[in-house]
C-alpha cells in the first residue's frame, strides 16, 4: 500500500510499530536516527514518515525541518514529552501529526490510515485541475516533465527541470540557496552554492527572455516572478 519509515532509536518501539504498519498492508523502512533517515528519504521514495523527536546524533525535530524541505510527505512525530510547546514547535516546523508515548500502535496506524488517504486524495485533485504550470511565456507539463517556451519545447537537464518546476510553482516566494541544495541535490550533497548558481545561469541562458523571470535577490536567493 504505502511506503512508510519509522524513525526510532528504541528497537523494541521500532518492531511494535513496523508490526502494526506491516497488519495495514504497508511497508516499512527503518532508521535508528535523524543521519540514516535523512539517508533513507533522500534514496528511497517515502509516503509517510513517522519521527521520533529524542534521538542521537540529529534530533526529530532537526529532521522534521531537513524533511520538509526535501518532501511533502506527511510527518507523524512521537515523543515522550506531552508539553505544548513541543507540539507547536513540532506543527511550526511542518509535521501533520502529534502522538505522545506511551500511546496505542492501533491508533497510530488510524493516523496514518487518516493521513494516506487525505494526501491521496489531494494528489489526485491536483492531477484532475493542474495539467500544466505556467509562468510568463513558460509552460511546463509535470507528467511528461516537459517544457515549452513560447510553444516550442525546449531541452533541460534533470536539475535545471527540478529548479524550473519549483521556482515557477510557487511564483514570488524566495529560495535561499540552501533551501535549492537540499531540495533538488539532496541534504548530503557535497558541493557549494555555486552548484546552484552555476545551474540558473545555464537555465536562464536556455530560457532566452523568459530567463528574466528568474530574479537573483542579493544575499537572500532566487524567485520566479513576472510583472
Amino acid at each position: 500500500m504505502a511506503n512508510i519509515l519509522i524513525v526510532e532509536d528504541d528497537k523494541n518501539m521500532q518492531e511494535i510499530i513496523a508490526d502494526y504498519m506491516r497488519r495495514g498492508g504497508h511497508t516499512c523502512f527503518m532508521a535508528d536516527d535523524g543521519v540514516d533517515a535523512l539517508m533513507v528519504l533522500k534514496n528511497n521514495p517515502m509516503d509517510l514518515m513517522i519521527l521520533d523527536i529524542m534521538m542521537p546524533h540529529l534530533d526529530g525535530f532537526s529532521v522534521c525541518k531537513m524533511a520538509r524541505e526535501m518532501s511533502s510527505l506527511p510527518i507523524i512525530l512521537l515523543t515522550a514529552k506531552d508539553g505544548e510547546d513541543d507540539k507547536l514547535k513540532g506543527y511550526d516546523l511542518g509535521a501533520d501529526d502529534y502522538m505522545t508515548k506511551p500511546f496505542s500502535p492501533k491508533v497510530l496506524l488510524a493516523k496514518v490510515t487518516a493521513l494516506l488517504r487525505r494526501t491521496c486524495v489531494s494528489r489526485a485533485d491536483t492531477m484532475r485541475h493542474v495539467s500544466t504550470v505556467s509562468g510568463g511565456n513558460i509552460s511546463i507539463v509535470p507528467a511528461s516533465r516537459q517544457v515549452f517556451l513560447e510553444g516550442q519545447e525546449i531541452t533541460l537537464t534533470h536539475k535545471e527541470y527540478e529548479l524550473l518546476y519549483l521556482l515557477v510553482s510557487n511564483p514570488g516566494q524566495i529560495f535561499d540557496r540552501e533551501q535549492l541544495l537540499n531540495r533538488i541535490w539532496g541534504y548530503d550533497f557535497a558541493g557549494t552554492t555555486r552548484t546552484v548558481d552555476t545551474h540558473i545561469k545555464t537555465l536562464r541562458q536556455k530560457l532566452g527572455d523568459e530567463g528574466r523571470h528568474i530574479v537573483t535577490l542579493i544575499r537572500s536567493g532566487y524567485k520566479f516572478e513576472v510583472k
